[in-house]
């Protein structure tokens, strides 16, 4: 590399550091007072060249952990040390945190998941074990002048825009397989192209992650999802063959269109509907897993369902059910929390009811279910229902937007007169116990559904005729 490209990358990066992250110069200087040195490193030099460092800050310095701990409870306003059998301190002060690593290589044996950690002795060979290039750079800081270490040429593939590996892809992917994920992830976030022979790396070693946790996967997969651009990074785990090990679900959209049955490609749909929901976020407050999640999960029982029709044609009967199921134990197996799961579970089950209505012949009592069934997704639903209209018939889709627009003003009309979002039966199970004579027991919660049932279907009865209703029916079951 030019020095003139390295005066660069170094101004950039401490033009940037000064700017956004003053403290720390004051770090550098409390490890310099006990003779160590300590280097900005990783993700924060590549963004602070971007222009966009933000207040997470990781450094590298040849003080083993222990003295980095000392140095850092001096220094900071709290410290943690969970990493510290990994080489790793972590302190924060004031709006920053910053995590401190010695200098030092580390791989996985074939059958761990864990890594061997070893501490190096130089800077150089600490940035030779990190995934990229870009992320292989520092920002020596205790030095007279802060001095620039680009020995992998990060800086130039920064510029390029490419992911490549500092040491060939197939040792680091070797060494640690999650790489292989963070390279689709990284290519969402940086908008950047992976180099081939990263790619090829990627695609014959496809085994290798599954040494990997499924929390470890899980987190990689999720950075990616929730990058603006996560088509980059799906489309890089599908035509690599990762996604068969990691999320295989996806790459089985890619369905074979039968010559005397075509269909659309579910798998392109099921991106677009992703970025259709992803340009809706701002319903839900900004960037939203949830509904990341669903868009791309939502079809996903397809495949399963799929019945050529006699005649052309195919179709996939209750796929949405199927896809529910499918799309829990796909979560559960990632280690997905359990409130998580159980919304995208919600959403892609109930994706097609909207459709089940034709034109807008919405009753009241098919409104209430809708509301009552989405619970406090309904926004989400709102947003994954309108995603999933990718037809190019634009007739068609301004169609389904004025049915749905009209969905949207019904629930807000019945909202306002019945308070939609508290739907309950119009009497309690103690009304219903005084009333019918009985202790707790299986019949009260048959007397409520029946209530519930009441309420869905014509509204807010009342006290009067609630108990009218209850006590026929009570009638009726005792003396059929």
């Amino acid at each position: 590399m030019s020095a003139e490209k390295v005066n660069l990358g170094a101004e950039l990066a401490i033009r940037s550091l000064i700017e956004r992250a003053p403290l720390a110069s004051s770090l550098a200087q409390a490890f310099k007072a006990e003779g160590f040195q300590l280097a900005l490193v990783g993700g924060p030099v590549r963004d602070a060249i971007l222009g966009r460092l933000g207040n997470d800050l990781d450094f590298t310095t040849d003080a083993h952990p222990h003295q980095t701990k000392k140095i850092l409870k001096s220094w900071a306003d709290n410290t943690w040390d969970t990493g510290i059998l990994f080489g790793t301190v972590a302190g924060k002060r004031g709006d920053t945190t910053v995590e401190v690593t010695t200098y030092r290589t580390e791989k996985y044996d074939e059958g761990s998941r864990n890594p061997d950690v070893e501490f190096g002795e130089t800077i150089e060979g600490d940035l030779s074990r990190r995934d990229f290039t870009v992320n292989s750079m520092a920002l020596e800081l205790t030095g007279k002048e802060p001095e620039f270490i680009d020995p992998y040429g990060g800086l130039d593939d920064l510029v390029k825009k490419v992911l490549r590996t500092p040491v060939s892809a197939a040792q680091s992917f070797s060494d640690d397989p999650l790489r292989m994920m963070r390279a689709a992830r990284f290519a969402s976030q940086l908008n950047f192209e992976i180099d081939p022979e990263v790619f090829t790396a990627m695609s014959t070693m496809t085994s290798r992650i599954s040494i990997i946790s499924a929390e470890r996967i899980r987190d990689e997969f999720i950075k990616m999802l929730m990058s603006e651009n996560p088509r980059i990074g799906i489309t890089a785990l599908v035509d690599s063959g990762l996604a068969e090990m990691v999320l295989p679900e996806i790459p089985k959209l890619r369905l074979e269109i039968d010559e005397h049955h075509h269909h659309k490609d579910v798998y392109e749909h099921s991106i677009t509907v992703l970025e259709q929901a992803i340009a809706q976020e701002e319903r839900l407050g900004g960037p939203n897993l949830v509904i990341r999640l669903a868009a791309l999960l939502h079809d996903i029982g397809k495949p399963k369902t799929r019945n050529l029709i006699e005649g052309g044609g195919v179709s996939f009967h209750h796929h949405e059910i199927v896809g529910a199921r499918l799309s829990k134990a796909r979560m559960k197996a990632l280690r997905f929390d359990n409130e998580t799961i159980d919304a995208v579970e919600t959403l892609v089950a109930l994706h097609l009811r909207f459709h089940g209505y034709g034109d807008g012949e919405w009753t009241d009592s098919a409104v209430r279910r809708y509301v009552r069934d989405a619970g406090d997704l309904l926004t989400h639903l709102h947003v994954l229902t309108r995603a999933d209209c990718t037809t190019r018939n634009a007739k068609k889709a301004e169609r389904l937007a004025r049915t749905y627009d009209s969905l949207e003003e019904r629930i807000a009309k019945l909202a306002e007169e019945e308070e939609l979002s508290r739907i309950r039966p119009d009497l309690d199970g103690a009304q219903v116990m005084k009333l019918l004579g009985i202790s707790p027991s299986a019949d009260v919660g048959k007397a409520l559904d029946f209530l519930m049932e009441l309420r869905m279907e014509h509204g807010p009865l009342g006290e009067e005729r609630a108990t009218e209703e209850l006590l026929q029916w009570w009638k009726a079951r005792r003396h059929p």
